[in-house]
Order: C-alpha cells, then structure tokens, then sequence
C-alpha cells in the first residue's frame, strides 16, 4: 500500500508550487521593470507573455503588425530585446516559461544565447517553452507553418534542449486553449493528449534520440491546462488526465520509471469565464478554480498563475496582478492545504467521475487515432468543428439561461463597483509605443554586421531545406543580429503559410428554433428588399487569433439565414475590403480582441470610403473600454459589441435592422 493510504496523513509542508503571474507589455524595458517588481513581491518564477507580432514571427515594422506592438504582450525582435527583457534576472537560477509557439525555437535561441552571454551553465536552465503547435490550428490562431514542418521544429527544439539544456520543458501541450474554444472536459483530455502522442511520435521517428533515452523526453513533456468554474469536474479532469498519461506511458511507449510517468502541468485559470459585469465577482471565480488544482495533492499544479480580476475589462495594473499573486500567497503559505495528502483518495464520488472522464476521453482519444491521429484530424477540420460545436452549445446554455452565470444572465441587479468605477481601471499601451519601437528595430538593423546576418540566414534556409536540426543555425542567428521577423520569413520561404480550417461550415446548425424564427423572418424580409441574401461579411484584422467569437458569429449568422463570409483569422485591413467589394457585403462585422482596434478600424473605414462602400454598415467586437467605444462611434461604427453582449441571435436582428436602416436611407438619398 502505497505510504499516502496510511496515517499519519498529515506532515510538514509540501512546497508550493511555482507562483507565476503572466505578465508583458508595451516594451521591454517596461516589462522587465514589471517582472522585477512582482518577483520582489514573492513572485518565484517568470511567465512571458509575447505580444502578437512576435507570436507570429513578425517584425513590429511590418503591415500585419500595425497596432499590434506591444498589445497583449512584450515586443522581442533580436537579441538586444531579450537583453534588456531580462536585464538584472540571473537565467542559471530562474524559472522561465515562456508562451510562444510558431517561433519557439527562435526565441528559445535568442533566450539561450542571452545566458551564454551572462556565463550561465547551461544545464542549470529551467523552464518551459510552450511549442505546442496543433492547439495553435485549432484555438488560438498564432501557427506560421504548415502542421508537418511545424512539428518538425518542435521536435527538432526537444532533441536539441535533451542535449543541451536537460532541465528544460521544450514541449508543454497546452490544452488552456482548448477549453477556451469549447472543448468539453473529455475533448480537453483526448485532443491535449493526441497532440502529445503525434509530438511524441514525431520525435521517435526522427532518430535525433536514442531508444535507452526516450523516457527522458516522455518525461520533460509537460503540459498547461485550463481549470474552469465546475471546479469538482475540473479536478476529476486532472486526477483523470494523469491516469491517462501514465496509462500512454506504459502501453504506447513502454514507460516503466514511475518518475518519468508523472503527469507534470502547469495552470492558468478561465479568463473566458471573467466577466465584464460586476467584475468584482472575478475575484471568486479566480480562486475557486484555483482549488480546482491545487486540492488534489496526487493532481496538484507544479506551476499556477492566475488572471486579474479586470481582464474582461482590459489590460490589468501592476497593483492587480499583485492581488492575484496575494491570492496563491495566502493559498499556500496561510492554509494547511500543503500539510495533507491527497484528500480525495478512497473517495466513491471522485473516482466514479474520473472513471467517467477517462472513458470518454479514450473514446474520443480512439476515433482521432483511427482516423490517422492529430494532423489528419486536424487537417480535415474534425477537430476544429467540434470544437466550434461545442462552443454553440456553451453559447447557447448561457443565453438560454441553462447555464448561470452570476451577474450576466442572473442576479444581474448591481450597486455601481468601485474597484471598475474610476477612468484609469485598466492600464492602457501609450500610443507611441509602436513607433519607438519600430525605430529601435531599424536602428538595430542599421548598427548589426549585416554580412554575418546574412549568412546566418543562408546557413537557416539550409538547414531547414535539408531537414537538419533547426536549433544551431537559430542560435548562430540571433548571435548575428537577425530579427524575429527574418528568421520567420526565411523559413516562410521554406516550408511555406498555412491558414487553418474554420471549421464553421461543418458545424450543425442552433437549436434555439423558437428564438430563431423571428429574427430568420426579418432576414428574410431584408433580403426580399435587397434582392438577394443579406451579405454579412465577418473579418478579423491584424493578428489576433482568437476566433471563438466570430465563429459562433459566423454560425449564427448562417442559422438565421444570412450568406456568411468568413475567411478566418490574420487579414489586413486591404484584404477584408477586398473581400467585402468582391462579396458585395450589405453589413461588416470586425472581431479584435487584441486592443488594436482604433488602428485597425480606423484603417477599415479609410480603405471603405476609398473604394465608395462608406454605406456599408460596420460594426466592431472585442475587448473595447467604454472611452473606446465612444472613439469607434465617432470615426462611423455603428455598432461596438464588447463579452457583455453575449445574446448572439438578439445581436443578428439588429445587424438586420442596421442593413434595413442603410437600404432605407440610400433610398431617400436616391429620391
């Protein structure tokens, strides 16, 4: 009997786990100032967040890249950013995650080359890059790739890091996201460990590693997880997770070291279930679902960070990170949580709904495999349009009022809120940022030696056309001087761009029929008017790639009868004018949750007036404050939709009224 069924079942203090806050923003200077101050406050390891052209493998000078620097996360274009990121932060004794896929193997270059220029050991670096590429596909939109060669990367970035750095997690499959795009519990599990196992796969068919040291790869392999509201659920959900990879272990791999066995994960908490109503209630939110994984000492999160209560709001202070660090804070050094085993073993309940779980799982886990694994379940779109079904149905309960959620669709009746009263709530990226920025990136340019640059990039493209290890000519590379941008372009050049599935058009339509019909009359009645289908054209500019929202706009869309364009993520604003002429679209709806909207709309709206479509209505979603969308009113938006407008058919009626009203006054203006 293993030593946690037999008392005494208390003991000394466990540790905790790793205390993070994801944090990054504006410019590096700023971020490493940020970064200092929360690891002063007891913050014990860092998490990066990169904003959108670096995710994407961009320089902040390029057109995708206009109103995007320094948004959701810290510009890093070569190698003096990461110095001035991490300036003052010894690497040797630190615990770096960082979340960054497409390019992962370019900024893990860039962080290494960083600590052989501060005489670190190497093999003392911890951390973890995220690398996960199959989520990207599916949920969070920051791919470059096609799925093979970006597979290939991963693989090449975990062999290499086994040689190099064999502390560090060069692959955490992250299945945050997932959920975040609608997976249920059971999809989380079996889409999160199917990529794992392609991965895995990938790395074995390589040949890079040995037979005898395969368990060590099986054993970095972590994983970042998503832990919702249903906090009982959730908890079943990693107790069950680590049975299943325990279980892959031994049957797929023939794992025998109970150590490499070990489920090894790292947490963020729902920030799709934070609210823009009453956000104080964020804050319970926030901490039940941090139960979630921290209760189950067997299940237990090796590292946490948790979201700001403001998030649905917009970009959080320094003072509100500091509140959610104080909230783990008090977690594990307060109560005698860490004092236990686990409190659920020998529990009926819990075991029956782990039991459940895993079955699901592994029915879901068999269908993907029998249909060739990740990539063909990907590349089909089966797995992005359950995704996108599943959201529906999510979507669906919460306007049905099947699904509570306090202060949004029950108890909504509030006293103002203090805490999101005053103008300066959230912090805001001042505008000049983008421009010094970029200015900083050209004077880098201009000062490196240009020849050694160019031969580190010749010396990538070959590398890459021949199938070697992408990692040594990425490391030569950001000694040289190359840019984020370059490094990306030239394996662009290589392995070419991929645009994922939508998944949008293989998904069922509501069955909210009774809720439907008025509205499918209206559409209806406004298509007679206009004599052919109303046009809704959905688009989403810049480099956002959270597409949730203008998917279920897209499927709603189609579900009261309007002809819905929608061509994904990543467009400039050119291209959705482009489209929107070709379309002949009646309406144009433009999804951005990145903060970059006045630049981007602003753009929209020139290139409309330019082309003689100023009378096509456009309307905006996303993460907008109230000043904002004043600003978006007053450049000609006619509608600003923000997450408090979650009624989505309510949302299609009046984009049908919207096209009625501008039919009507082009009439009068004709007359």
């Amino acid at each position: 009997m293993p030593d946690r069924f037999r008392p005494p079942f208390q003991h000394a203090p466990d540790p905790p786990w790793l205390i993070r806050t994801y944090a990054g923003h504006s410019t590096p200077e700023k971020s490493n100032a940020l970064y200092r101050a929360n690891l002063a406050r007891g913050q014990t390891g860092l998490s990066i967040a990169f904003d959108l052209p670096t995710q994407t493998g961009y320089d902040g000078d390029h057109i995708l890249a206009r109103g995007e620097v320094g948004k959701v996360g810290v510009p890093v274009g070569h190698l003096g950013d990461m110095r001035a990121l991490l300036k003052g932060i010894p690497l040797e004794q630190m615990n770096t995650s960082m979340t960054i896929n497409a390019p992962a193997a370019w900024l893990l270059a860039l962080y290494v080359a960083l600590a052989d220029e501060q005489n670190a050991d190497r093999r003392a670096l911890q951390g973890t890059t995220q690398n996960d590429i199959i989520k990207e596909y599916l949920s969070r939109g920051t791919y470059i790739f096609p799925p093979n060669p970006s597979l290939k990367l991963t693989a090449d970035t975990i062999a290499w890091c086994l040689h190099e750095i064999p502390k560090w997690n060069a692959m955490n499959v992250c299945s945050y996201h997932l959920q975040e795009a609608g997976a249920t519990p059971e999809q989380e599990l079996a889409f999160a460990l199917a990529d794992a196992i392609a991965v895995l796969d990938g790395v074995r068919a390589a040949g890079e590693i040995a037979p005898e040291r395969f368990g060590e790869v099986f054993s970095r392999m972590s994983f970042f997880v998503n832990a919702g509201i249903r906090f009982v659920t959730e908890l079943c959900k990693m107790r069950a997770f680590g049975d299943l990879w325990e279980e892959i272990g031994r049957t797929r791999y023939a794992i025998t070291d109970a150590k490499a066995l070990r489920f090894r994960y790292g947490v963020q908490v729902n920030s799709l279930g934070l609210t823009e109503q009453q956000p104080e209630n964020n804050v319970y939110r926030i901490l039940l679902e941090a139960l979630a994984v921290t209760l189950s000492k067997s299940a237990r999160a090796r590292a946490v960070q948790l979201p700001a209560w403001n998030e649905a709001l917009g970009l959080p202070r320094e003072w509100d990170q500091q509140w959610s660090l104080r909230l783990q804070q008090i977690l594990a050094y307060e109560t005698d949580l860490l004092e236990f085993e686990d409190i659920f073993d020998g529990s009926l309940v819990i075991a029956a709904k782990v039991d459940a779980l895993k079955t699901l799982a592994r029915a879901e886990l068999a269908h993907i495999e029998a249909m060739g694994g990740a990539v063909e379940a990907l590349e089909s779109g089966y797995m992005k349009s359950k995704l996108v079904e599943s959201h529906r149905r999510r979507i669906e309960s919460l306007e049905n009022g099947a699904r509570s959620v306090i202060g949004v669709n029950r108890f909504t009746e509030s006293a103002p809120s203090p805490l999101a009263g005053s103008g300066d709530g959230v912090q805001s990226v001042d505008a000049g940022v983008e421009y010094a920025q970029i200015q900083a990136l050209k004077a880098w340019r201009a000062r490196r030696d240009g020849p050694a640059a160019a031969a580190a990039l010749a010396e990538l493209s070959a590398a890459a056309r021949e199938g070697r290890n992408i990692m040594p000519p990425s490391l030569e590379a950001a000694r040289a001087g190359v840019t984020t941008g370059e490094w990306a372009q030239t394996l662009r050049d290589v392995f070419g761009q991929y645009r994922a599935p939508t998944g949008v058009a293989l998904v069922l339509a509501s069955e909210q029929e009774d809720e439907l019909e008025p509205v499918r009359a209206q559409v209806s009645r406004v298509s007679a008017m206009l004599g052919r289908r109303l046009t809704f054209l959905i688009g989403k500019p810049g480099l956002d790639g959270h597409s949730n929202g203008a998917e279920q706009i897209a499927v709603r869309a189609r579900a009261v009868g309007m002809e819905a364009v929608y061509e994904g993520i990543r467009l400039t604003p050119a291209e959705i004018v482009a489209a929107a002429k070709q379309a002949r679209a009646h309406v144009i709806g433009l999804s951005i949750l990145s903060g970059s909207h006045l630049d981007l709309v602003r753009d929209v709206l020139g290139l409309l007036r330019a082309e003689g479509l100023d009378g096509v209505p456009v309307i905006v979603g996303g993460i907008i404050p109230p000043a904002d969308a004043l600003a978006l009113t007053q450049m000609g938006v006619a509608r600003v939709y923000t997450p408090k407008d979650f009624r989505i058919t309510e949302m299609m009626g009046d984009v049908a009224s919207l096209v009625e009203a501008a039919v009507g006054a082009q009439a009068s203006s004709a007359q």
